[in-house]
């Protein structure tokens, strides 16, 4: 097992290192031919390296950020948008080096070429470098472990990444012990699902034992205690949770961001939205905005604001939906501005009134907080910090995620707090727009009490 782990290293390592040279060779072609020259005063051979070195650099953070290099993790579509935004985005910033050596703003037309060749050889390299993992690196073999949840349900996931893990046998917890632990050594791996903590235990022993690889879906306390931090009482290692995950001085930056940002952005945005509230008028003569209560950090109750993309009334009888794929309540404008996410825009001033902030938990309403805490008591926790705009649910998650996978995927966020996690999904934001799981609708209406139309609860809500 360690072999072939250090084999696909190996792979990976190798392959990336190819296209990341060759996107970095083109870029110092363009440099040398097409900009070096008009600059003041022209660079030497070392000043090329330099520009070479700081080009790489950008373009490994970018890759790296955006998984672009992740061959046999994800699919080649995804890998693509991946990699084609690293590129774009190191580009972008060596333009703006470009120009600040310039002192001007020179023409763009030669970076625009060879970006367009740049995405032409990420292409080759994803279909061959994709190819050739597959070839010599099959699917895990993978025992499916499983407790309450339905097996169907979770062998559909497992379906959406047959590439990679291939499920030989899957075995419910509740059968004999030691017939799964004699099971556990025919198989490279183990995926452990929604098991009970003392069954979990001793699989885990006995994959440990036997050098079996170990795949877990978390609990909830696995997620909180992920966060913790280590300390030592004497000689006796313990594990320390704070009761509030984020530091005061963490909320000062935070919050510092959160204003420059939104009024930034609420600038560069104006046109777009004063175009957007006239185009909503025009449409059926109804309000420009939509308003709502939800809660935000503390349960702390505020009024979201958005453009408003379905008809007004959407719920004159009293229930509310989730909205559907082809639903009749949206609007020839909400289907746009739903699409582009534009009738988020007017959050922006939620931001900078302090009830949300850029990255977050998506607010609930108040009604859809206590249902759910009903069902699921940890839901409340999503409540420690500040609501946002988008999140880790958001980049990770999609718009038919399950809730209680949602709640997951927010706990990560909260227990794992940092400034640097908070640019990081708001740059992975921008290519979650463009992937067509996070936008899709359920595939029929859905109705419960308390859920709102116009972005009902976590499943419809946010970026």
């Amino acid at each position: 097992m360690n072999r072939k782990q250090f084999q696909k290293r190996a792979y990976l390592f190798l392959t990336s290192l190819i296209i990341l040279a060759a996107e970095t060779g083109i870029m110092l072609y363009v440099w040398y031919w097409h900009y070096n020259t008009g600059i003041p005063k022209a660079f030497y051979f070392w000043g090329h390296v330099f520009i070479a070195a700081v080009y790489l650099l950008i373009l490994v953070v970018s890759s790296f950020m955006y998984g672009g290099l992740k061959i046999g993790s994800f699919r080649m579509i995804e890998l693509t948008l991946s990699q084609g935004f690293a590129t774009l985005i190191t580009n972008v910033i060596f333009y703006g080096i470009i120009c600040l050596l310039s002192y001007r703003f020179p023409t763009a037309v030669p970076l625009i070429i060879g970006m367009i060749v740049q995405c032409f050889l990420i292409g080759l390299w994803i279909i061959g470098a994709t190819m050739g993992y597959r070839a010599l690196f099959p699917p895990i073999d993978v025992l499916l472990l499983y407790g309450g949840s339905s097996q169907e349900i979770i062998l559909e996931k497992f379906r959406t990444r047959r590439h990679q893990f291939a499920v030989t046998k899957s075995m419910s917890v509740s059968g004999d012990i030691d017939e799964i632990c004699r099971e556990v050594s025919e198989h490279e791996a183990v995926m452990l699902w929604d098991i009970p903590n003392d069954i979990r235990n001793t699989v885990f022993k006995c994959c440990y034992e036997n050098d079996v690889e170990i795949y877990v879906s978390p609990k909830i306390m696995d997620i909180v205690l992920k966060g913790s931090q280590n300390l030592h009482l004497f000689d006796t290692p313990l594990l320390y949770t704070k009761s509030d995950p984020v530091e005061a001085e963490q909320q000062m930056i935070k919050r510092i961001f959160d204003v420059i940002l939104s009024i930034v952005m609420i600038v560069i945005t104006s046109p777009i939205m004063l175009v957007t509230a006239i185009a909503v008028k025009a449409c059926d003569g109804g309000s420009v905005f939509y308003r709502q209560e939800r809660c935000t950090k503390g349960n702390r109750v505020f009024r979201i604001i958005k453009f408003r993309s379905m008809i007004e009334h959407a719920e004159e009888d009293g229930k509310a939906r989730l909205a559907s794929k082809n639903d009749y309540r949206i609007t020839p404008v909400g289907h746009v501005i739903r699409k582009f996410r534009i009738d988020e825009l007017p959050q922006l001033f939620n931001v900078l009134a302090g009830d949300m902030s850029f990255v977050g938990p998506r607010p609930e309403r108040p009604e859809i907080i206590e249902q759910y805490t009903k069902m699921m008591p940890e839901f409340s926790y999503r409540t420690k910090v500040i609501a946002g705009i988008t999140g880790y649910a958001q980049v990770y998650g999609k718009y038919n995620t399950r809730p209680y996978d949602k709640l997951k995927l927010d706990l990560f966020y909260i227990e794992n707090f940092s400034v640097w996690l908070d640019l990081r999904l708001i740059i992975l934001t921008v290519k979650t727009l463009f992937m067509i799981g996070s936008t899709e609708g359920v595939a029929e209406p859905v109705s419960f009490d308390g859920e709102c139309a116009e972005n009902p609860s976590s499943e419809g809500d946010g970026v």
